[in-house]
């Protein structure tokens, strides 16, 4: 799905590179959530370490991103090319990102709210990051972290949502965290990062209302459902820096896992006695 994705988002005309590859590639639709990879970054072939195991035509490709590719092979090869390129600069995104001055730049953005805000109604609308759930390509669609809530969500648009998780991998939006602390935002209270939007306050107290008049119980007609075996089935988001799990979350999520096994057996116990 991923593949078709980069497909069906790679065609373009020979005057859509008329200034350079990355300022088109940026301003195309569904390519928001990127920033400007700068060229110096690019050119240190120490930063495209291991790369060119990923990407077919790497050394094609990279010309193409920097404006250095001949002109006959970019007729004869425009599309092979252009979406190899794309995921070449994707996967040079989640490198640089990472860095100090790609952090920088997708601050910038966050504070904008480039990345829209938490779906969740307790969660004040808190601007979102993205975030990979797997560092390899092709295997997950990117997310929306939020770090109110310390959850993921999917992207409302469906150009957004066929982005490849691995151009921000899994470790961006914990980083930016740790190296900026007063960004992380508060559990209650009101968000800092700018108002937020009237209409869409309005839609969400709208769904939370129709959550609660309209309880699913569909699911339950003609079968008994263990609330213990409910409880052990749910799935939670871990935050990851490069595969660890944070210290201070990891504490926190052995806490509350403890609680919940306890609560567990207290379901059992009383679903024992009935």
């Amino acid at each position: 799905m991923l593949g078709r994705a980069v497909d069906d988002n790679s065609t373009g005309s020979d005057s859509d590179y008329s200034n350079s590859w990355i300022s088109w590639f940026l301003s195309s639709k569904g390519n928001e959530y990127f920033c400007e990879v700068e060229e110096d970054y690019i050119l240190d072939r120490f930063n495209l370490t291991g790369l060119n195991n990923e990407v077919s035509n790497y050394a094609q490709a990279l010309d193409l991103i920097t404006d250095n590719l001949d002109d006959e092979i970019q007729d004869e090869l425009r599309g092979a090319l252009d979406v190899q390129a794309r995921l070449l600069y994707g996967l040079i995104h989640a490198r640089w990102i990472v860095t100090a001055r790609g952090l920088n730049k997708m601050l910038e953005k966050y504070k904008r709210v480039d990345f829209g805000r938490c779906p969740r109604v307790l969660c004040q609308s808190q601007p979102l990051l993205p975030v990979g759930l797997s560092d390899t390509p092709y295997e997950k669609s990117v997310k929306l972290y939020c770090g109110r809530c310390e959850d993921v969500y999917s992207p409302k648009s469906s150009r957004h949502g066929s982005i490849d998780g691995a151009y921000f991998g899994t470790s961006f939006p914990h980083l930016l965290f740790l190296v900026y602390p007063s960004l992380i935002p508060p559990k209650v209270g009101a968000v800092d990062l700018g108002p937020a939007s009237r209409t869409g306050d309005n839609e969400g107290g709208r769904r939370s209302r129709k959550t609660k008049e309209e309880p699913e119980v569909a699911e339950s007609v003609g079968e008994l459902v263990s609330t213990a075996s409910v409880a052990l089935k749910a799935e939670r988001y871990r935050p990851r820096i490069y595969g660890f799990q944070l210290n201070e979350t990891a504490k926190l999520q052995r806490w509350q896992e403890a609680v919940r096994d306890r609560q567990v057996a207290r379901l059992e116990a009383l679903e024992d006695l009935s």
